[in-house]
Formats: C-alpha cells, sequence, structure tokens
C-alpha cells in the first residue's frame, strides 16, 4: 500500500522537474532574443555606414568631375604676373569650359603646362591667336630692340604683365593651344582682391 504522502512527494518532484525544463527553455530563448538583437544592431549599421560609403562616393565624384571639366582653385605666385597677381602668391579660380570650347581671346589670363617642363603650371596672359602678328622687345632690360612673328595655327602667344621679370612666348615661342590648362576668372585670396578678374 503506497502512503499518500509518498504520492505527494513523488508528484511535487515531478512538478519541480517539469519547472526546470521549463527554466532551461527560458533561458535559452533569451539568449536566442540577445543575438537577435545583436545581429539587428549590427545590420543597422552596416546599413548606416553603406550609405555614409555611397554619399561619400558621390560627392568625390562630383569634385572629381568640377575640378576637371569645370572649375578648380589654384595658388599662383612669383614676379612675372605683377601687378596683376601678388608676389608673395593668389589663389584663384580657374574655370575650363572656355578653353574646351575654343573662346579664349587676347587679354585673357591663362593656367599654361610649360612648354619646358611639363610638371610646371605658369600663368600669363593671351597677347596673340593663331594667325596674329605678334611685336615684342627682345631684352626689355637692355635694348629697345624688337621683333615679329606671325603665330602659327593651333598656337598662342602668352607674356607676363611684367615684361622685366617673365619667362614666356619670348623666350619659348608661341605655345599650342593644347597646353592651356583654364582661364583664369576669379580672385579668392588676398581678401582685398577678392572679385572677378579683370582683363
Amino acid at each position: 500500500m503506497i502512503n499518500p504522502l509518498t504520492r505527494v512527494e513523488v508528484r511535487l518532484s515531478q512538478n519541480q522537474a517539469s519547472g526546470d525544463e521549463m527554466s532551461a527553455f527560458g533561458g535559452k530563448g533569451e539568449e536566442d532574443m540577445g543575438a537577435l538583437s545583436k545581429l539587428s544592431q549590427w545590420k543597422t549599421l552596416a546599413r548606416e555606414a553603406a550609405e555614409r560609403t555611397a554619399i561619400l562616393a558621390k560627392f568625390l565624384c562630383i569634385l572629381h568631375v568640377t575640378n576637371t571639366y569645370i572649375c578648380t582653385p589654384t595658388l599662383v605666385y612669383g614676379p612675372s604676373m605683377l601687378p596683376t597677381f601678388n608676389l608673395t602668391g593668389d589663389v584663384l579660380l580657374v574655370e575650363n569650359l572656355t578653353v574646351r570650347m575654343g573662346k579664349v581671346r587676347p587679354g585673357d589670363v591663362v593656367l599654361v603646362r610649360s612648354p619646358e617642363n611639363p610638371r610646371k603650371t605658369v600663368s600669363k596672359r593671351i597677347l596673340g591667336m593663331e594667325g596674329d602678328r605678334v611685336t615684342f622687345m627682345i631684352d626689355p632690360k637692355n635694348s629697345n630692340r624688337c621683333q615679329s612673328v606671325v603665330i602659327p595655327k593651333g598656337h598662342v602667344w602668352i607674356q607676363g604683365d611684367n615684361i622685366y621679370a617673365s619667362h614666356d612666348s619670348r623666350n619659348f615661342g608661341p605655345v599650342p593651344y593644347g597646353l592651356i590648362q583654364g582661364k583664369v576668372f576669379f580672385r579668392v585670396w588676398p581678401l582685398n582682391g577678392f572679385g572677378s578678374l579683370r582683363q
């Protein structure tokens, strides 16, 4: 004969075992939920990083296109363009569209890749286009002797505004049009010269 108390103890033991199993399953569920939460956070961070990277890439592409085909800032210095530019340096904006469309004219200040040193870029003023006859002083420091040149097709004649301290077409002759990098149109620095460049 089974003691009723024994039955109660057995039932209590079974119930306790079931509770232990349930709490064990409940612990695993909480761990799974924590892992899913972390995974969701990582996905959100990865999505934000991808979006910001895409924005940065677009910005760099726009900057490259603008710098290459539309407008670029540049620093010029030296005595050759005095008094138009300062000896200590000017920050200028150079636009490329005028050159690409073949619209530069005498009087324009341009940025030109040096025909003597391709690594060097110089700022000069265009004084003549193809077919023009240019008369210039050979050595203004020491004599008044002049010489005339007809500019060949596809070339321009460039000179610095300070003819006494400029190395230009008087030294290396007419420059191929293809060496013109852009037309200077705006001065950013110094502030007392801020504004459009007067031709």
